[in-house]
């Protein structure tokens, strides 16, 4: 009947709401630093079976196929695209970029740990490094604290930290950063601010330090840029409104064949 049709066609209009939400939160975030794109996935509902396949015809044979009419679309799952983004140079001495897989460990206001791949670091009134943030003074994890003293840092590549002084020859380290890895970052939880929370799906973190167990290494004076392609969002964009169309004009048409079929009376 045709009022099935409204109904399977406000499930397809539906999620692609969704997914225009997705596409416009990745468009929003495309200066974002070290942001992951998402895509909305969709799966079909559950089938109407007319005629089962299989069926023993009235020779004896089985039916190749049956007959099934489908009863529209959801949205199954938003992922996030872990891609790495460009690295773009800053000539910030506290701008690390994270050239692999791995996250920034921060202590959060209540203790917990969270994890970010934004780089843009800073030092709080005590000297500590603390992602660069106006809310919350999160310190980096495990925690490094460069003296005052301290006339430039150094991130090498590996994640020891150092700085340089004057009057004094070479440089002195001061702690090493640690680098988180998940085996399903997709299970990670976002919480916006550039941070991400552990969760079950995601595993526990594993610790390691830059340019070991494939977790990346350190860039000093870069910063990883989002990952978002603004040239495909937008022909994502394009597609995924035509296509909200689509679904709208099968809308109309259900309504128009109930107006025809209410129209009978007339004769």
């Amino acid at each position: 009947m045709s009022v099935q049709t409204l109904y399977t066609a406000a499930t397809g209009m539906d999620a692609l709401e969704t997914k225009l939400d997705v596409i416009a939160n990745n468009l929003a975030n495309v200066n974002t630093t070290a942001f992951k794109r998402d895509r909305a996935n969709f799966e079909d509902l559950i089938y109407r079976n007319h005629v089962q396949p299989g069926v023993e015809d009235a020779g004896g044979n089985l039916t190749a196929v049956g007959t099934k009419v489908g009863l529209g679309v959801r949205v199954s799952s938003v992922q996030s695209d872990f891609t790495q983004g460009a690295v773009e140079p800053t000539g910030r001495k506290l701008d690390i970029a994270i050239q692999g897989n791995g996250f920034l460990q921060v202590l959060d206001a209540g203790g917990e740990t969270l994890y970010t791949r934004a780089g843009n670091l800073d030092l709080n009134n005590l000297g500590e490094l603390v992602v660069g943030s106006a809310q919350t003074g999160r310190k980096l994890e495990p925690s490094i604290t460069i003296p005052p003293q301290a006339t430039e840092v150094v991130f090498h590549p590996d994640g020891k930290v150092l700085y340089r002084e004057d009057g004094v020859e070479g440089l002195t380290e001061v702690g090493q950063i640690q680098l988180a890895s998940f085996i399903n970052p997709d299970g990670l939880l976002k919480l916006g601010e550039n941070l991400f929370a552990q969760t079950g799906a995601s595993s526990t973190p594993v610790l390691s330090n830059p340019n070991a167990d494939g977790v990346g290494s350190i860039s000093q004076g870069n910063l990883e840029a989002s990952n978002v392609e603004p040239v495909k969002e937008l022909i994502d964009l394009i597609t995924t409104q035509r296509s909200f169309e689509l679904n709208s004009q099968a809308v109309q048409a259900g309504d128009q064949i109930l107006q025809q079929i209410a129209n009978l009376r007339r004769f």
